[in-house]
């Protein structure tokens, strides 16, 4: 162990570790913001690698394994969406760095049979999560709605998603909401960062197999508070939370 580091902030790093599965910057960045005490992110990771029970590095996201992937543009040929609108026409605003912009997306469960709806506030990433017992268009359209439904108006201003033909009623909830839905390229899950990013997040909880028909909405619900507590480096090591209804008001 680092002689450097005190004992007692090695144990409030690895407690924040486990309990909340913050990533070594969050924690790092939120300590020094919020308590004034230092420890780098790097030292945190050494303690994770000199952790002989692996216990440590499965609190992480990515367990301490890395993958480095190559995207490439490719044609975006949709026929199954009415009325589709390009991202390419969205307003320049909407680039995440203004509140209300938000980003859609399934997360589906084992044998196809039942999905989580996620949407994530790109500029806070308030990250919203909702169970739904199958990916029918309109399942899917009902519950957009109800779930962001308290957000019309200054909360709610677009919604971008990708090309899944259970966003074909798009039409139906964003009229709904006051708002319109543009939809990325093919294959460049890049263009809706935010909330790939939050689904690895979710991921981490339930990963790919699970059966959301054996998850209770309690569950569920406890997941969604835990992913937004987390401090960000782009808040200022505020939480998502806290920005989020900040900027509600």
């Amino acid at each position: 162990m680092n002689r450097r580091t005190p004992a007692n902030v090695i144990r409030q790093a690895r407690k924040l570790l486990i309990e909340e599965d913050w990533s070594p910057q969050q924690i790092s960045g939120w300590l020094l913001v919020n308590k004034q005490i230092h420890i780098s992110h790097e030292r945190i990771y050494q303690e994770i690698r000199a952790d002989k029970s692996g216990i440590l590095k499965e609190h992480t996201r990515h367990k301490m394994k890395y993958r480095h992937h190559c995207y490439r543009k490719r044609p975006t040929k949709v026929r199954n969406i009415p009325d589709r609108i390009s991202i390419h026409d969205r307003p320049v605003e909407a680039d995440g760095t203004r509140f209300g912009d938000w980003e859609l997306d399934l997360i589906v469960g084992k044998g196809q049979r039942s999905a989580l709806v996620t949407l994530t506030e790109r500029l806070t990433n308030y990250t919203l999560m909702e169970y739904i017992p199958n990916k029918r268009p309109q399942t899917v359209a009902d519950t957009v709605w109800k779930m962001l439904m308290p957000f019309i108006g200054h909360a709610l201003k677009t919604i971008t998603t990708d090309n899944g033909s259970e966003f074909m009623l798009h039409k139906q909830f964003a009229r709904k909401l006051k708002t319109k839905v543009y939809f990325a390229d093919s294959y460049c899950s890049w263009q809706k960062g935010a909330i790939e990013y939050a689904n690895k997040l979710i991921r981490q909880y339930f990963p790919k197999g699970t059966d959301f028909n054996l998850i209770t909405k309690e569950e569920i619900m406890e997941i969604q508070k835990k992913i937004n507590r987390r401090p960000r480096k782009k808040l200022n090591f505020k939480s998502p939370t806290m920005v989020f209804y900040n900027l509600c008001r």
